[in-house]
């Protein structure tokens, strides 16, 4: 599964840090922050078979904080094209 840049993204987390991989990411006023990830053949013939997807997160021993997964982009990012209010 690797990270992948789309339109919205108006951040780089992890940049010119060596020990992670660059995260682009859509950075909401609020505080959400949306990443996408593009699975490989190999991890998709796998969710095909188990119907699972394993989630770690490092938490420093501090709260975990929420997370929400999808595979549709309107649940988690409003555009022109799904916002009645922009149209």
């Amino acid at each position: 599964m690797n990270p992948i840049k789309f339109p919205e993204a108006n951040v780089t987390f992890g940049e010119r840090q060596p020990c992670f991989e660059p995260l682009p990411a859509y950075l909401a006023p609020n505080g959400v922050v949306v990443s996408c990830w593009q699975l490989s053949p190999e991890e998709i013939e796998r969710i095909r078979e188990t119907g699972c997807i394993w989630l770690s997160q490092c938490t420093c021993n501090q709260p975990l904080q929420a997370v929400f997964m999808t595979a549709e982009k309107e649940r988690v990012l409003k555009t022109k094209t799904n916002d009645p209010k922009k149209e």
